[in-house]
């Protein structure tokens, strides 16, 4: 069974003192109508007959194995950096706790505070473990698309801090808000023909195409599965484009909002709240 036939928008939501998974009907007005799912045994989903209405949208992932993330993906990215493009993707991860819902705060610890940065990306979620994928095979493994945002603490990058490592700056809780929806194939038919923006308190920072990537998806799932299983539900993140605050000296503070819109499909928008 294909799971993303059973949705084109799949969410997770608070309906009453239950947490729940459904398919976006409809938004209207910071109100979400949505057709209740029921997640199976087997790990699909099925239409209950049930209608929701509700106000509050999750994380569409209550977790996951591990987050994979693309360094240096975008051409004007890479040249607003001023370097080299290396023959295989940069590739760093963050752990589950980073997960965060699409409108949560993002409560950013004292030591992460300084030259904290945003970089909107698109997300892809694996639906089946894969191993080996070749590159024409592997969109078949992806459960769906998501928009994303990797907060980073740019003081833990610096190399005369901590050796310019990546890891550690954008492992903190909360620090990969991602949503609102998971959408499917059949709402997404090419991830290399999508436009997105990101926004920080309501001024355009970043907008791309997905064309502008180095490494489309399908080589990114080919590049991640060779000899190494991509577990069900992993989520990629898949590169930022040019814009970063870095390259801007402008960096998030205290109740800065980023959002993250893709076009035509749905936006993340997040608070920064220094603790």
């Amino acid at each position: 069974m294909d799971i993303a036939s059973t949705f084109t928008k799949l969410v997770r939501y608070e309906q009453g003192t239950q947490i729940c998974y459904g398919d976006l009907l409809e938004s209207k007005a910071g109100t979400y109508r949505i057709a209740r799912l029921e997640k199976t045994v087997a790990g699909t989903f099925r239409r209950v007959g049930q209608e929701d209405v509700t106000e509050k949208l999750l994380c569409p992932l209550d977790w996951t194995p591990i987050i994979q993330c693309v360094g240096l993906n975008y051409r004007k990215h890479a040249t607003e950096a001023n370097l080299t493009v290396p023959k295989y993707p940069v590739i760093f991860t963050k752990p589950s706790d980073a997960l965060a819902g699409p409108f949560d705060e993002i409560k950013v610890h004292p030591d992460a505070q300084e030259k904290l940065d945003y970089e909107g990306e698109l997300c892809v979620i694996i639906g089946q473990d894969a191993k080996d994928v070749s590159e024409a095979d592997a969109l078949k493994y992806v459960l769906g698309y998501s928009i994303g945002n990797d907060v980073s603490a740019r003081h833990f990058q610096l190399p005369d801090v901590s050796g310019g490592q990546f890891c550690y700056a954008k492992s903190f809780d909360s620090f990969a808000p991602l949503g609102p929806a998971i959408w499917s194939s059949s709402v997404v038919a090419d991830p290399q023909a999508l436009s997105y923006k990101t926004k920080v308190n309501g001024e355009v920072v970043q907008e791309t195409s997905t064309s502008d990537m180095i490494w489309s998806v399908r080589k990114i799932v080919q590049h991640l599965s060779r000899g190494t299983t991509l577990r069900k539900g992993t989520v990629i993140m898949t590169g930022t484009p040019s814009g970063v605050g870095f390259f801007r000296n402008k960096f998030l503070g205290h109740r800065d909002v980023v959002e993250v819109e893709l076009e035509g499909l749905g936006s993340i928008m997040n608070r920064m709240q220094f603790k």
